[in-house]
């Protein structure tokens, strides 16, 4: 799904938040005290250039028609536990986590880089059920399973709606939670349980007495590939305080986004458990509908508005982070996925032993001299985005700017290997040295011959020599 992103980071100079000047009712979460608020939230973020850049980011999603991802960074601690998910330019707006054309979510600037993630076509969640004194974490994780585990609804083709797995670990050890995810590819994990604040990244109880805190949690999560951290405990996305004073980074959520997991999902306040178990049925739906994590969201933030109303909290109480460098998506449909090689080995068919591979030749800003891109048997797709087996980033470079195919021919019993370059680019960019000189290659298909040089794009992003080795 094609989304426009605009991050904005936000500082309030002290004693900048007032209380809302209309008198409100009677009830702590009337819906005029609601508005009220949304509406000051608004003004002290949106005001002047600001503003300006909103507008014109907005105008240009809707001329694309495509959703506006905007992500907000709080840099002031005592502002983190303020709802502002409820940001209205007016009474009677929609709030800016439940406009259909927006995407919001809060992020941090001072992270780890994004781990190398995996391309998943299938939700894997480990679901850890912690300490679950007055809480029905039983009930939640049967509602989860079904919904995760049904079969596909009618209608719903398997493009539209991603197979799940779902293993429960019920008030594990450390060691048996970091086994388990060190075990199997999980790229979903869930925590249902007692939470608490605390400087380390609040605590999450494994069981009544055994606490794991978000610094150790995001060690492990990190390293075993986790796109997703769903938390539905209390305070997950409140910072710790002493002497009533925030701490810097303190909150799970923070801690964890800081460490470099791509996204997490936790709770601003106490939340009930019918509210919760709404939230995560729509959510958990979602995620199998394909959506990416920040339209799972807000569809099931617009669900507990449905049952819950406007002017109660509970709509106002899930807190999503991003990573700055990710792009909310959890998996791939089969229809956006790679088609992968298959293994012919032992099909009986012949196949080729050889070696084929692009090196570079040293030219002035190019990269570095004796560099070396190996090329797949089938199909080598080269060009900007990272979806290509070969990508150069480079403003010369189309998104697919270029394939080298390998096709094997039988002749008798002699299997004959060619390769040939096929030009995609968008304005006939790619290049050939010839006895003659450069030839440009516009939309053709080109023999390679060991040797022979190849440009794409710009001269100044190098030259590239196709080399070819032959194994008896």
């Amino acid at each position: 799904t094609a989304v426009n992103t605009l991050t904005l980071v936000e500082t309030f100079p002290e004693a900048s938040i007032n209380s809302p000047t209309e008198n409100p009712s009677k009830s702590p979460y009337s819906s005029r005290l609601m508005q009220s608020l949304g509406v000051n939230l608004w003004r002290w973020v949106f005001d002047g250039l600001i503003l300006s850049c909103w507008e014109r980011s907005r105008g240009m999603a809707m001329g694309q028609r495509t959703q506006l991802r905007f992500r907000l960074e709080i840099r002031d601690t005592d502002l983190i536990a303020l709802p502002w998910e409820i940001m209205q330019p007016q009474p009677g707006q929609s709030a800016i986590s439940l406009s259909p054309d927006i995407l919001f979510s809060r992020t941090i600037s001072e992270v780890e880089p994004l781990p190398e993630l995996r391309t998943d076509q299938a939700i894997n969640i480990l679901l850890v059920l912690g300490d679950d004194h007055k809480l029905q974490l039983d009930q939640e994780a049967s509602l989860l399973k079904k919904i995760l585990l049904e079969g596909r609804p009618l209608g719903k083709t398997v493009t539209e709606y991603a197979p799940c797995t779902v293993k429960t670990l019920v008030k594990p050890t450390k060691t048996e939670l970091i086994q388990e995810l060190e075990t199997k590819a999980y790229n979903v994990f869930f925590y249902a349980g007692h939470g608490l604040p605390d400087p380390d990244g609040g605590s999450l109880f494994l069981t009544n007495e055994l606490k794991i805190n978000g610094i150790e949690l995001a060690q492990v999560l990190t390293r075993t590939g986790i796109k997703l951290g769903v938390f539905n405990a209390c305070w997950g996305a409140r910072p710790a305080a002493i002497h009533h004073q925030a701490i810097p980074a303190s909150s799970l959520a923070e801690v964890l986004i800081r460490h470099g997991v791509p996204a997490v999902l936790g709770m601003r306040d106490e939340i009930a458990d019918a509210e919760s178990q709404s939230f995560i049925q729509t959510f958990a739906a979602s995620l199998r509908s394909c959506k990416l994590i920040d339209q799972a969201v807000a569809a099931a933030r617009q669900e507990l508005l449905t049952l819950y109303k406007f002017n109660q909290p509970a709509w106002t109480l899930p807190v999503l982070y991003l990573h700055p460098d990710f792009d909310g998506e959890l998996i791939k449909s089969l229809d956006q996925g790679i088609t992968k090689l298959p293994d012919m080995t032992s099909s009986g068919i012949p196949t080729s032993v050889n070696t084929a591979y692009l090196r570079s030749l040293e030219q002035p800003s190019s990269p570095p001299s004796g560099k070396i891109w190996l090329l797949r048997p089938g199909v080598t797709r080269i060009g900007r985005t990272k979806d290509n087996d070969i990508v150069m980033p480079e403003i010369y470079i189309s998104k697919r700017h270029a394939e080298i195919l390998c096709r094997n021919t039988l002749h008798g019993t002699t299997l004959m290997t060619n390769y040939y370059l096929q030009d995609l680019s968008t304005y006939g960019t790619t290049w050939y040295l010839s006895p003659n000189g450069w030839q440009q290659i516009l939309r053709e298909e080109v023999p390679l011959t060991s040797g022979m040089q190849l440009m794409f794009g710009s001269s100044q992003i190098g030259i590239w020599e196709f080399i070819r080795e032959e194994h008896s």
